[in-house]
């Protein structure tokens, strides 16, 4: 039995603090162990703490959370406030007698979505990380308008936050959460098609499949706007067993989601970051062929991810609020 969430990967919590009066949130990804986890970075705009760290070459090999949030460069503070409740309940890198929790994180701008940001000298970020870690469940994903995606757009809908799982042929689990803030656009044309149909399970996303016929306007472009207001953040997680640098392989592969689902994507105007970890609980047989299954079922699940977003999502309550899909469509 699954929930399609990334939660149906054993060994680990999700959890969102939303903050709809500031238009902005945060989501947390905690592990019940230390994951193995590495990333991919595509946007020209990106902003994270801790990415570094995540090469195969460097010495920590594993991390305690991920970290999504709303905020842009203020919303890396939410990675100290997911850092603070590990801190209290006895995670981290050992060091002698100190231990020091491994939380790296990646933001989406949010600032210009509506809302309050007038928050003075310190912004709400570490109390927003701390309130998300502190509400992790291993209950299904609340999708759109929650958390990281709070404050998420596209060129023309309201984006959120989106999640989605499969068992790959290989017999592993495979699940994604993303936020989908991009400059581009989830849907085709105008018709509110999503470009992700192709990989659609079920009706998780209206069940519409690919429209027909083909729309003249289906491959006008779609832009938010001139600023680097934007970038789709994900992490794609697995129960594989995977070192850092397969789980970077997993992470490149993974981005093929994004743009199987967005359209543009990669832009100098956005900042996409796929994260990839791997909880280690089931053996991998055939590295090569099985990274190659891996890869392919995490585009496919982020693919899907990226289109429930957009589906779940609900307009904020501002002025000039971008509309929701199920207004338009639904």
């Amino acid at each position: 039995m699954t929930s399609n969430s990334l939660t149906d990967i054993a060994g680990l919590k999700v959890g969102h603090a939303t903050d709809l009066a500031r238009g902005t949130g945060t989501t947390a990804i905690v592990f019940d162990r230390p994951a193995v986890c590495a990333v991919d970075v595509r946007g020209g705009a990106p902003g994270s703490r801790d990415t570094e760290l995540l090469r195969p070459d460097k010495t920590v090999q594993t991390v305690d959370a991920v970290v999504l949030s709303g905020g842009s460069a203020f919303g890396l503070d939410a990675c100290g406030g997911v850092s603070a409740w590990l801190a209290e309940n006895g995670r981290g890198f050992a060091i002698g007698s100190m231990l020091v929790p491994i939380v790296p994180g990646a933001i989406v701008f949010d600032l210009l979505s509506g809302g309050d940001k007038a928050w003075g000298r310190f912004s709400p970020y570490r109390d927003l990380g701390y309130q998300a870690a502190a509400a992790a469940t291993a209950a299904p994903v609340a999708l759109g308008t929650v958390g990281a995606g709070t404050g998420a757009t596209t060129a023309d809908l309201k984006g959120g936050v989106g999640s989605a799982s499969a068992v790959s042929a290989t017999g592993h689990r495979v699940g994604a959460i993303v936020i989908v803030n991009a400059v581009g656009s989830a849907t085709i044309g105008a018709s509110g098609h999503f470009w992700s149909a192709t990989d659609e399970v079920g009706a998780e996303f209206g069940g519409r499949g690919l429209p027909s016929p083909w729309p003249a306007d289906a491959h006008a472009l779609k832009l938010k706007g001139a600023r680097p207001e934007n970038t789709t953040i994900a992490l794609v997680v697995t129960d594989a067993v995977l070192d850092k640098g397969q789980a970077t392989h997993l992470a490149v592969m993974a981005q093929d989601g994004l743009g199987r689902a967005i359209r543009p994507i990669h832009t100098p105007l956005d900042g996409d970051t796929v994260f990839a970890a791997a909880t280690g609980a089931v053996p991998v047989a055939d590295y090569a062929r099985d990274m190659a299954v891996l890869g392919f079922t995490a585009a496919s699940v982020l693919a899907r991810a990226c289109a429930r977003a957009v589906f779940e999502a609900e307009a904020l309550p501002f002025p000039g609020a971008l509309p929701s899909w199920k207004s338009r469509f639904g």
